[in-house]
C-alpha cells in the first residue's frame, strides 16, 4: 500500500512539501533554543558562583581564617542572593541555616567545581540546586567553600521564555503559511496565462503561444511552437505534393484514356510503347512523391546515431561496390546522438555515398563531426568530378535524375530538400586533384548543444 501519493496539482505539491518542512524546522529551532537557553544560563550561573567562591576565599585569607568576622547577619546571602557554606577544621558556617542539610554533604564531598543537585532528600530546600565547591589552604589548614543558587526560579523563568518562544514560533508558522500561499499564487500566474493561451489555441483564436512564461517553462513553450510549425510545414508539403502529383499524373492518364477509348484506332507496337512510356512516367512520379512523403524533417523527440548508421551504410555499399574503398573519419562515439530523424539521416548519407561510390575511382571518404553549433557531413570521392558550370545546377528539382541514370545529380534533390527542412545548407565543390566534395551543414539545437558540451 502506498503511503504517499504525489499530488497532481503544483500548488498542492508545494504546500505538502513546504509546510511540513517549515513546521519541522520551527520545531527543531524551538528545541535548539531550549537547549541553548539551558546551557547558556547554567554557564552564566557557574561563572557567578565561581567568582563569589573566589571572593569568599579572598575574605577568609584577609581575615586570617577568623570567620567570626564574616557572620554579620547573613551578609553574603543578602549581597549575592546565594546560599553559601564555609568549613574550617574547627567550625562550619552555613547561610541560610535552612540549607544546612543540603550543603553539608557537599562540604564533605571530594568533587571540585560545579555540582548539580536535583531532587534533594532534605525538606524545606529547593529541588534543583547548582553549587560551586572550592577547597584551599590557609596556612596549614584546609578550608572548603560552597556557593549555591536555587535553579527553580531560573528554570521557571526559562520555561516562561521558552513558552513564549513556542507561541512566537506558531505565529511565524501561520505567517509562513500565508507567505507560501501568496508566493505560490504569484508564481502560478504565468502558468495560468499559459493555460489560457492553450485554450485560445485550441479554439483557434491564436496560432502560436506568445506568453511570457517563466524560465522553467520556456523550453516547453518553444517546443510547442516548433511542433505547431512542423505540423504546418507538413500540411503545406502534403498539399503541395498532392497538387504536384495531380498535375503530373493528369496529362499521362488523359492520354492513355484517350487511346483506350478510341476503338477505331488499333493498338500497334508504337502505340503500346507510347502507353508504356506514359505509365512509366506516372510510376516515377508516384515513387518520387512517396519518397518525399517519408521525409520527416526536424521535430521534437527524434534523434539518430550517426556513427552506427554510417557504418551500416558503408558496409552495405562496400558489398555493392567491392572494388572501391569506403572510409569513415570521425571523433564521435557510437552513442553520440544528432537531432535528425533516422530515415532523414539515412537518406542524406545513402544518396551522397551512393553518388560518390558510382563515380569514384578507388576511394570514398565520409567525415562526421559536430561542435556546439554545427553538424557537418562531408562526402568526397576521387572520381572525374563535375564541371564548374554544372555544379550550380546539381540538386535542382527540375534536374533531378532517377536512380538508374549515372551522374552526380542522383539523389541530390532529395538531400537538398531534407537539408532545407533542417534550415541547413548543401555545398558542392570540386576537389583540386579531381572528384567532388559534398558538404552538409546543419545547426545544432540548444538542447543537444548542452548535452554535447556536458
Amino acid at each position: 500500500m502506498t503511503l504517499y501519493r504525489r499530488p497532481s496539482s503544483i500548488k498542492r505539491s508545494l504546500l505538502v512539501l513546504l509546510l511540513p518542512s517549515g513546521i519541522g524546522l520551527m520545531a527543531l529551532a524551538w528545541f535548539v533554543h531550549g537547549f541553548l537557553l539551558e546551557t547558556t544560563s547554567q554557564t552564566f550561573v557557574i561563572s557567578q558562583l565561581k567568582d563569589e567562591a573566589a571572593f569568599l576565599e579572598h575574605q577568609i585569607r584577609q581575615s586570617g581564617g577568623k570567620i567570626d568576622t564574616l557572620r554579620t547577619g547573613d551578609y553574603f546571602q543578602e549581597l549575592f542572593h546565594h546560599a553559601f557554606a564555609i568549613q574550617s577544621p574547627s567550625q562550619t558556617l552555613v547561610s541560610p541555616q535552612s540549607w544546612t542539610a543540603l550543603l553539608s554533604p557537599l562540604l564533605q564531598s571530594d568533587q571540585q567545581g560545579a555540582i548539580r543537585v536535583r531532587e534533594a532528600n532534605a525538606s524545606d530546600v529547593p529541588s534543583d540546586v547548582l553549587a560551586f565547591r572550592k577547597s584551599f589552604l590557609v596556612g596549614d589548614q584546609r578550608w572548603v567553600v560552597v556557593v549555591s543558587e536555587d535553579m527553580t526560579a531560573l528554570r521557571d523563568s526559562q520555561a516562561g521564555l521558552h513558552a513564549w518562544t513556542a507561541i512566537v514560533s506558531i505565529l511565524l508558522i501561520l505567517l509562513l503559511v500565508g507567505v507560501i500561499w501568496v508566493a505560490i499564487v504569484l508564481s502560478m500566474r504565468p502558468i495560468v496565462s499559459l493555460q489560457a493561451a492553450l485554450k485560445e489555441l485550441q479554439i483557434g483564436q491564436i496560432s502560436r503561444i506568445n506568453v511570457q512564461a517563466p524560465e522553467e517553462f520556456r523550453p516547453l513553450v518553444q517546443q510547442l511552437n516548433l511542433l505547431l510549425d512542423s505540423l504546418d510545414r507538413r500540411l503545406k508539403r502534403s498539399r503541395d505534393a498532392l497538387a504536384n502529383l495531380s498535375h503530373s499524373v493528369k496529362t499521362p492518364i488523359a492520354a492513355v484514356r484517350q487511346v483506350l477509348e478510341d476503338t477505331a484506332r488499333p493498338l500497334d507496337d508504337d502505340l503500346r510503347h507510347e502507353m508504356a512510356s506514359r505509365l512509366s512516367d506516372i510510376d516515377k512520379q508516384l515513387e518520387a512523391e512517396m519518397r518525399r512523403s517519408r521525409l520527416a524533417g526536424p521535430q521534437a523527440g527524434t534523434n539518430s546515431y550517426p556513427v552506427k548508421q554510417a557504418r551500416d551504410l558503408l558496409w552495405m555499399l562496400g558489398r555493392l561496390y567491392p572494388d572501391k574503398s569506403f572510409e569513415l573519419s570521425t571523433d564521435l562515439s557510437d552513442e553520440q546522438r544528432w537531432p535528425i530523424e533516422q530515415h532523414d539521416l539515412n537518406e542524406i548519407l545513402g544518396n551522397l555515398l551512393d553518388n560518390a561510390g558510382k563515380w569514384s575511382s578507388r576511394c570514398v571518404e565520409l567525415l562526421l563531426e559536430n561542435d556546439l553549433e554545427t553538424i557537418r557531413i562531408v562526402v568526397s570521392d576521387d572520381g572525374p568530378g563535375v564541371a564548374e558550370e554544372a555544379i550550380g545546377q546539381l540538386g535542382k528539382r527540375g534536374l533531378r535524375l532517377d536512380e538508374q541514370t549515372p551522374g552526380h545529380g542522383l539523389g541530390l534533390a532529395i538531400v537538398d530538400d531534407i537539408v532545407q527542412r533542417y534550415d541547413g545548407k548543401l555545398i558542392l565543390e570540386r576537389i583540386r586533384h579531381g572528384g567532388l566534395k559534398a558538404s552538409v551543414e546543419l545547426s545544432m539545437s540548444p538542447n543537444f548543444a548542452e548535452q554535447f558540451q556536458g
